[in-house]
């Protein structure tokens, strides 16, 4: 029986695991890894912590968790995998089963035939065509030759202006690492809010939190224009025609799939333009194999496709390919349902299966609850977070969950996640048996007080509302009845300011006289989480007042700004 011969185009996540995972089922088989980059295994999440400095030292990107560096001997003498950096593919002669490569620094060139070949292309920085973006100063931040050129300005040009264009999660991200390493950094974003995987009750939140922190952002407008002088950046210009001075430039729109390979081979690319592959990872090309950004995947809530470069599923991909391309297709991924997680200074945001938006984007009738708790008992030094539970009105099964905050947000989006692949409805999750102690959680976690919130609005226990909505109904006129029933104490030090009546819900039954006497009018019931304006609203609803909401999350969750 011949060695086959197994060929991966890709260094950074896929590629590395697809190898990895290919010689370690087939130990006879011929694994080539080929790398155009200089480095293997690129930890590119880590790109902001190492231009911060919170990454002392580079070499940890590439190191493996015992510290080893993941270089061309590593792979040799620990995988059994000829790696070659420095080594770009450029072209596949699928007829032929032959990829030509060419060496970077020598200019060497050559063919390398294979029985399976897998691409692990990843993907390509946005570089939007806004005038100006080819003076110097102008980058991005998606190779580790960036990181490296970020940092050094980082550390010694502090006096600079930076402009971020773009407010996902690749700039914020980008904000924090340059706020914290003490440069002055401006993130322009075309849309309403930043971080548009959050929706935007929650988005705001983390918004506020980064502002807090020295971070400038400007929302709903674009750049119209990068200007420079002799070649250098000195500033840019808004949409609105305001200019920002600066000397520091950076692309952080996203990504797109790098599928050019794939394109001149005649492979199949999707609707995303991302490479099309099957549950097995296969291409149109029965004998080629991609994984990681480069694809396309499965939604598996909506069912349509989309892309997904997040390094979590690049590994899990990549080992699927890996498998199938020794095994002959006995691995599946069946697709992602979009979680994430990201730090924004001190705060946490997570998100998991879709927001709002996209659930409704997607066709879905759905019910919302916002919660605000601790995320752990205050004896244990407690501390906030806020979350937001999306499901199918009709059925309850939940179709997105996301968590903001200073706690532990990583765990209830980990609860929720394995909730929405595992099909769990409102009622499930509402019961769910959780391990607990005080170290940890609260003896109801947050996640599933979330679901009990929206368990009560879906049975019409609690009418609630969001900040959103709720502001909106205060600006535009319909001037509800605020009832804020804290004690006096809590309202001293912060309050919402907008005209609001306080009563503590202690004292609400005996003075009920001081309510608007048409029991029709509006009223929101809110306190510092809305625990106790959910209490508010019972006792109001049992005593004949038949327009009462809550506001969900309270004054912990409303992003606009409160009187101290």
């Amino acid at each position: 029986m011949s060695t086959k011969r197994i060929v991966v185009i890709g260094g950074t996540a896929a590629g590395p695991k697809a190898a990895s995972r290919a010689k370690r089922l087939d130990e006879t088989a011929e694994v080539t890894l080929l790398q155009k980059a200089s480095a293997l295994s690129m930890a590119s999440c880590g790109y902001p912590y190492y231009v911060a400095g919170e990454v002392k030292d580079r070499d940890m990107l590439l190191a493996t968790p015992a510290g080893v560096v993941r270089d061309s001997a590593f792979f040799a003498g620990a995988k059994g995998i000829i790696a070659k950096v420095s080594t770009e593919v450029t072209g596949i002669d699928r007829e032929a089963k032959t990829v030509a490569w060419k060496r970077v620094d020598t200019g060497e060139t050559g063919l390398l035939p294979y029985d399976k070949l897998i691409l692990c292309t990843g993907s390509v920085p946005k570089v939007p065509p806004i005038p100006g973006r080819e003076l110097a100063g102008v980058t991005t931040l998606t190779s580790l030759e960036d990181a490296d050129r970020l940092r050094e300005l980082a550390a010694t040009n502090k006096d600079e202006k930076t402009v971020i264009i773009g407010g996902g999660l690749i700039g914020m991200e980008t904000c924090e690492a340059l706020v914290a390493a003490g440069m002055d950094a401006t993130v322009v974003e075309a849309l309403p809010q930043t971080l548009s995987f959050l929706d935007p009750e929650l988005a705001l939140l983390v918004q506020n939190h980064a502002t807090s922190k020295g971070a400038k952002i400007i929302t709903g407008v674009g750049i119209s224009s990068i200007n420079g002088q002799d070649g250098k950046v000195t500033g840019v210009t808004l949409a609105d025609g305001r200019e920002l001075p600066c000397t520091l430039v950076i692309m952080a729109i996203g990504v797109a799939p790098n599928t050019g390979l794939a394109k001149a081979a005649g492979l199949a690319l999707g609707p995303t333009g991302g490479i099309i592959t099957d549950e097995r990872m296969r291409t149109s090309d029965p004998d080629v194999y991609a994984a990681g950004d480069c694809v396309e995947v499965k939604n598996r809530l909506t069912g349509e496709p989309m892309l997904a470069p997040f390094g979590d599923l690049a590994n899990l991909e990549g080992r699927v390919a890996g498998e199938n391309a020794v095994l002959g297709d006995t691995a599946t991924f069946p697709g992602t349902i979009g979680s994430g997680i990201c730090k924004i200074f001190d705060f946490t945001a997570a998100s998991t299966g879709l927001s709002e938006f996209r659930a409704k984007q997607a066709g879905f009738d759905v019910v919302t609850a916002i919660n605000a708790s601790p995320d752990k008992p205050g004896f244990m030094g407690a501390k906030p977070v806020v979350s937001k539970l999306i499901a199918d009105a009709k059925t309850g099964r939940i179709l997105g969950f996301a968590c903001v905050g200073l706690g532990n947000v990583n765990r209830q989006a980990a609860e929720m996640a394995m909730a929405i692949l595992g099909g769990l409805t409102v009622d499930d999750v509402a019961m769910a048996d959780l391990p607990y102690a005080p170290p940890f959680s609260l003896a109801i976690d947050h996640a599933i007080a979330t679901a009990h919130i929206l368990q009560n609005k879906m049975r019409g226990l609690m009418r609630g509302q969001s900040s959103i909505v709720a502001k909106s109904r205060i600006d535009n006129g319909e001037h509800p009845y605020l009832l804020d029933v804290r004690g006096p104490k809590e309202f001293e030090e912060m309050r919402l300011g907008r005209g609001e009546t306080l009563i503590p819900l202690g004292q609400l039954r005996k003075r009920l006289g001081e309510l608007p006497a048409d029991k029709q009018a509006p009223v929101i019931t809110y306190c510092k989480v809305s625990m106790r304006g959910y209490e508010a609203q019972r006792v109001l609803e049992a005593n004949g007042y038949d327009n009462v909401t809550v506001l969900e999350g309270g004054l912990v969750a409303w992003p606009f700004g409160l009187e101290q």
